[in-house]
């Protein structure tokens, strides 16, 4: 399988594709790719049983596409942590590092290195490690953009995409951090979040890929 099919996988699964049907533009905002090429690759996945779509509703993992992409994330994720608590990376400069690895990475040396980190729970992005030959099935969050204004909520989860992530970090926004949405401009404009005195305004297409909890 290619790594560009390994993306989407992965990412279907993050946006909760295991359990729910995900549509093209949640996937054009996630993979920064034209509505095009979505099209196309999402064809190719239904043609090799990795997906199910739905006409003007989306696409959800098979079983086989689940099993794919929870064993892709694992070790992505796994990576990801030893980089940072190991290799003092920061949280922005891990995913391309954890993309490399990943598909070199075989069920043995995941295991060992799982091992060596003494199991941990959760990436640095918030998103869950499954267990070898576990299928994944995050938590189930809703995002920024699903909350009317004036909720108080704590960023729970992030999309594991680096334009998203360096934007974040640009942002001096953090995992595990809570705000309260003050504005939320209309037609897809910016979220503004506050915290004490700490504002930040917030693009609609990363808003939408972080998800959240109310406090």
């Amino acid at each position: 399988m290619t790594p560009n099919r390994e993306d989407y996988l992965k990412l279907i699964l993050e946006l909760g594709g295991d359990e729910q049907q995900i549509n093209n533009k949640q996937i054009v905002a996630g993979l920064d790719v034209s509505p095009a090429s979505v099209s196309e690759m999402l064809s190719k996945l239904v043609k090799e049983d990795l997906v199910i779509h739905t006409p003007y509703q989306g696409v959800q993992l098979t079983e086989k596409g689940l099993r794919f992409a929870s064993a892709l994330i694992r070790k992505h994720r796994l990576w990801e942590v030893f980089l940072v608590e190991k290799l003092h990376y920061s949280f922005n400069d891990v995913h391309e590092e954890a993309e490399v690895l990943e598909h070199v990475t075989s069920d043995t040396l995941a295991n060992r290195l799982d091992a060596f980190l003494e199991y941990p729970e959760y990436c640095p992005h918030g998103g869950k490690i499954p267990q070898f030959h576990e299928d994944l099935h995050e938590a189930r969050r809703k995002t920024l953009v699903d909350y009317p204004v004036g909720t108080k909520v704590r960023i729970a989860r992030v999309i594991d995409e680096k334009d998203l992530l360096d934007y974040l970090v640009a942002l001096n926004l953090s995992i595990h951090e809570e705000y309260e949405i003050a504005e939320m401009a209309p037609y897809e404009g910016p979220v503004t979040l506050k915290k004490d005195d700490k504002t930040i305004l917030l693009g609609y297409k990363a808003a939408s890929t972080i998800f959240v909890e109310t406090v």
